[in-house]
């Protein structure tokens, strides 16, 4: 390959998912139209790739990108003859505002027309994408494919449902948009709080997805769990009173805290049973504690109860200390706010360690023919995991293989063909 493409290749790579990211918001607000955003993005990408091996690379590639972009979109908005409406709609003031004030440093922007302020891009587009227009799962899947970079199949896993069923939501999101004019804005305070907790679910789940991989070779992706954290503490920054932004950031620190012993040195992912303790990440769990805490003073919600299940863990000594009678009863209590499959398994799990691997076992066959459990790796791992505490070895080897039928990671197939070959 020749020089000068080999470094403008290297130079897109360099413009990373937040960058890219940080374009799309930008387009996205000022034409109110996602797939324009998308398409103007990736057209701009592709330019990249033809002019920059003849002129050079730019000084700055992320704001040559959104100037080149932002002009095909312009131009695409002449050709459909709608450019007076979208102005006057998006307060497009000038074609040529420099690209400097669509990328600024977001603590330097003024809120208009009553918008509520928010100091970060992604964290923007997240509010904006959460329009009452939409459902709510719609709200969430739209944001996870588009904001948070998500794959169709990582979005399908985190909304517990087929892959195609995914694919037509997002598309009946997007035509929806188009069709009602959905602004992609701020919203003002009152909008704030009405889309509050869609903008939470996102990051529960985005945090979910890097904490787990849903598919790929490795087992868990740091960049989505810091991705994750960092904007959950943006938005902690933002609502400091607020008792559910405290727990799910509460949540995440203290799940952060296990990173260092949950994978061994070839990344294969450890059971929280066999972790060295030792090496979990003290100055987080203080942290996630001391916000579980506080926000367990200021009231009960889906992510407080989560972030008392999580405390619980931590202060164990040991995986034999853990109190699990509590950990059974903040369950029962997390099933009344969120009720669903995947609680209601972990529900199954923490009364099996508390009353015994066969009350487990009889608790988690009641929920076999859940639809969503069905096609859930985790729920065929834990009852594999239960039949072989039960002596059970041929079953539990079959278990383990319905599970490796099922998305998983790499890492994760792994550990079951060498838990299968111990069995």
């Amino acid at each position: 390959m020749p020089e000068p493409r080999w470094a403008t290749r290297r130079a897109l790579s360099a413009v990373d998912r937040d960058a890219r990211t940080r374009i799309l918001a930008a387009l996205a607000r000022r034409f109110g139209d996602l797939d324009l955003a998308e398409d103007v993005l990736q057209d701009a990408l592709a330019q990249a790739l033809q002019t920059w091996p003849e002129r050079g690379i730019p000084d700055t590639p992320e704001a040559w990108l959104m100037t080149t972009a932002k002009r095909k979109a312009l131009d695409i908005v002449r050709r459909e003859s709608v450019l007076a409406q979208k102005l006057a709609r998006l307060r497009i003031e000038d074609e040529l505002t420099p690209v400097s004030s669509s990328l600024a440093d977001p603590a330097d922007r003024v809120a208009r027309d009553g918008e509520v302020s928010i100091p970060d891009d992604r964290l923007e587009l997240f509010f904006a994408c959460a329009h009452p227009a939409l459902g709510l799962d719609d709200r969430i899947a739209l944001t996870l494919r588009f904001v948070a970079g998500l794959s169709s199949a990582e979005v399908a896993h985190a909304l517990l449902v087929p892959v195609p069923t995914m694919q037509q939501r997002i598309v009946r999101a997007k035509a929806r948009i188009r069709t009602m004019g959905v602004p992609f804005r701020l919203p003002n305070e009152t909008e704030f709080q009405a889309r509050l907790a869609p903008v939470q679910r996102v990051l529960y789940l985005l945090f979910a997805e890097g904490y787990t991989r849903s598919a790929g070779s490795i087992h868990v992706r740091d960049d989505l769990t810091s991705e994750a954290i960092r904007l959950t503490t943006v938005l902690h920054a933002l609502l400091p009173d607020s008792s559910e932004t405290k727990a799910l950031l509460a949540l995440m620190l203290l799940t952060e805290a296990r990173r260092p012993a949950r994978t061994d040195s070839e990344e294969r992912p450890i059971p929280l049973a066999n972790q060295d303790r030792a090496l979990w990440d003290h100055e987080l769990l203080a942290a996630g504690l001391a916000h579980a805490e506080s926000a367990a003073a200021r009231g009960i919600g889906t992510y407080t109860i989560q972030a008392s299940i999580a405390a619980v863990h931590s202060e164990a000594e040991s995986f034999a200390d853990t109190d699990w009678d509590q950990i059974s009863v903040l369950y029962g209590l997390l099933e009344q706010h969120e009720p669903g499959p995947v609680v209601r398994m972990g529900k199954a799990i923490a009364r099996g360690r508390a009353r015994g691997a066969s009350e487990g076992l009889r608790l988690l066959d009641e929920l076999a023919d859940e639809p969503a459990l069905v096609r859930y790796r985790p729920f065929h791992i834990a009852r594999a995991v239960t039949l072989e505490e039960l002596g059970r070895s041929a079953e539990a080897m079959a278990a383990y293989r319905r599970a490796l039928e099922l998305p998983g990671n790499a890492a994760e197939d792994a550990f079951i063909l060498s838990t299968i070959g111990e069995l």
